[in-house]
C-alpha cells in the first residue's frame, strides 16, 4: 500500500499546473462584476422555468464547486447555475461564479460527462479569474463600462455584440474574448475539476469534438466565443491520463429524464430568434436614433485629437469625437446614430484596437475581417490588400463594401491596419456611402497618415 500511494503521489504530481494569470482587480471585485452581469442576464435572456432541468443542472454545478482545487478556491464566490432556454450548444461564465448554460448543450451531450465538460471548463474560467484578467488589459474606454463588456464577450454571438456596446462592427466583444492561451488553462484546470468531482476528463474532449462536427446554428457560437487552442483534444486526454477520477459516476438516471424532459418542451429559439423577438433589445434601453445621413462635406481644416494611450489623429473639423469601448469614432453631425444599442454611422472613421493572437499581419487583419462580417452579414471584400505605411510601421489597406443599417444603401468601407509593438493590431475603418466614396477616400487617406499610434 505504501509503494502505491507513493506511486500515486508521484502521478498526481506530474499533472499540468495553471497559474492564474495576472489580475489587477481583488475577488470581491470579481463577485460585484458578475452580480451586475448576471443581473443584466436574467433580465435580457430567456431563461428556462423548468424546475426539473434546474434543479439538474444545478446539482452538477454544486458537484464541482466542491472539487475545486483548494489553490484556486475563492471563499466569496456566489456560483449559480441557470439555463437558458436557446438552441445554440453553448454556456458561460460570470466574474464571481454566475454560470448559464444553453438549452442546446444539454440536448446535444451524449454523456453526462460532456455536460460536465463544459461547465467544468466555464467554472474554470470563473476560479482562474479570466474575465477580470482580460479587463486588467482593457484600455479606458472598457474600464468604465467593464461589467457590460465582460458580460458581452464572455456571451459572445448576437447578444454580446449588443451587450458590450461597442459599434456597428461589433468589435468589444472581440476586444475582451477569452485569449487561446485562457481557453487551454479552462481546458486542463476543468479536466482536474472532472476528475475530482468523478467524471472522465475525456468527455470534456468529447464534448468539444461534437461542438466542432456541428453545422448550422450550434457549433459556430462555441468556436467563435471559445478559440480552439489546437490538439484540443489530444492534451485534453493525455492529461487524462495523469489523473485519477475519484469515486466515478456513470451516467445518472437523471441525465436521460432530463433530456427526454426537454425534448417534451416546445422548440428553443435560436439566439437571433429570441434577440428578435425580445421587446427590449438586449443590454439596451429601447432607444433608436438612426443617422439622418444629411451631412456636411468634410472641412478643409484638421482638428488633432489625443486620445490618451491609444493614438493622436487629426479628423475634418466638422467631425465630432465619439468614444466607444475600444475605439473611437469621428463622424459629421447627422451621420452618427444608435440602433439597439449599437452604434452605427454613415460617414466617418472609426478608429481603435483589436487584440489577437498573431504577429503576422495579414493573418491578423484577416481575422478582422472576420470578425466585422460576423455583425454584417453583407459585408464583402471589394479589393485585394495594399501595403502602406502607418507611422512608420508596416500596414495593409483594402476596400470592403457593406449594406448600411442606417440607411440600406450600399456602402464602401477602406480598412486599413498596423501592429504594434505588443502584437495588437491598431485599426481604422472610413464609412462613406458607395456614390460618395471617391470624394471621401482623400480624406481618408489624410486621416491615416496623421495617425500616430501612443505605444
Amino acid at each position: 500500500m505504501k509503494t502505491y500511494a507513493l506511486l500515486l503521489s508521484a502521478l498526481l504530481a506530474s499533472q499540468t499546473v495553471v497559474t492564474p494569470p495576472e489580475n489587477k482587480y481583488t475577488p470581491a471585485q470579481d463577485v460585484e462584476l458578475g452580480r451586475k452581469a448576471a443581473a443584466e442576464a436574467r433580465q435580457q435572456l430567456p431563461l428556462l422555468r423548468n424546475d426539473a432541468v434546474t434543479s439538474y443542472v444545478e446539482n452538477l454545478g454544486r458537484r464541482l464547486v466542491n472539487a475545486i482545487p483548494r489553490d484556486v478556491q475563492h471563499p466569496e464566490f456566489n456560483y449559480t447555475f441557470e439555463v437558458v432556454n436557446v438552441r445554440e450548444i453553448n454556456a458561460f461564465a460570470l466574474p464571481g461564479g454566475p454560470m448559464f448554460v444553453n438549452r442546446g448543450m444539454i440536448e446535444a451531450a451524449h454523456t453526462e460527462g460532456e455536460v460536465v465538460g463544459v461547465m467544468a471548463h466555464e467554472l474554470s474560467h470563473v476560479v482562474l479569474r479570466h474575465g477580470t484578467a482580460q479587463a486588467t488589459k482593457a484600455t479606458p474606454y472598457e474600464i468604465g463600462q467593464v461589467a457590460g463588456a465582460i458580460f458581452g464577450a464572455i456571451v459572445g454571438g448576437t447578444w454580446g455584440r449588443v451587450i458590450s456596446q461597442g459599434t456597428q462592427f461589433g468589435l468589444g466583444a472581440a476586444f475582451l474574448r477569452f485569449s487561446r492561451e485562457f481557453e487551454h488553462d479552462a481546458d486542463i484546470e476543468g479536466s482536474h475539476i472532472m476528475a475530482r468531482a468523478g467524471y472522465d476528463p475525456r468527455d470534456m474532449a468529447n464534448m468539444f469534438k461534437t461542438i466542432e462536427k456541428q453545422g448550422g446554428s450550434g457549433g459556430p457560437q462555441w468556436l467563435s466565443d471559445h478559440p480552439n487552442p489546437g490538439n484540443r483534444s489530444e492534451y485534453i486526454a493525455k492529461e487524462a491520463q495523469l489523473l485519477r477520477v475519484e469515486n466515478s459516476i456513470r451516467d445518472t438516471r437523471d441525465f436521460a429524464q432530463v433530456q427526454a424532459n426537454l425534448k417534451r418542451l416546445p422548440r428553443a429559439p435560436t439566439t437571433e430568434e429570441a434577440t428578435r423577438n425580445s421587446q427590449r433589445p438586449v443590454g439596451t434601453s429601447g432607444d433608436t436614433r438612426m443617422p439622418t445621413g444629411r451631412v456636411e462635406v468634410p472641412s478643409s481644416s484638421f482638428r488633432t485629437y489625443d486620445e490618451g494611450n491609444l493614438f493622436r489623429v487629426s479628423v475634418p473639423s466638422n467631425w465630432r469625437e465619439v468614444p466607444g469601448n475600444n475605439s473611437v469614432t469621428f463622424a459629421p453631425d447627422g451621420a452618427y446614430g444608435s440602433s439597439n444599442g449599437q452604434s452605427v454611422f454613415t460617414h466617418g472613421v472609426e478608429i481603435g484596437v483589436s487584440r489577437n493572437e498573431t504577429h503576422n499581419l495579414q493573418q491578423a487583419t484577416d481575422e478582422l475581417i472576420q470578425s466585422l462580417g460576423q455583425g454584417n452579414p453583407a459585408l464583402s471584400r471589394a479589393s485585394g490588400y495594399d501595403r502602406i505605411t502607418i507611422d512608420g510601421r508596416q500596414g495593409l489597406r483594402t476596400v470592403l463594401s457593406n449594406t448600411s443599417e442606417a440607411t440600406g444603401q450600399r456602402e464602401a468601407i477602406q480598412l486599413a491596419t498596423t501592429q504594434l509593438g505588443d502584437g495588437t493590431l491598431l485599426y481604422t475603418i472610413g464609412v462613406a456611402p458607395a456614390d460618395q466614396f471617391s470624394s471621401y477616400r482623400n480624406v481618408f487617406d489624410r486621416v491615416l497618415s496623421s495617425l500616430r499610434a501612443s505605444r
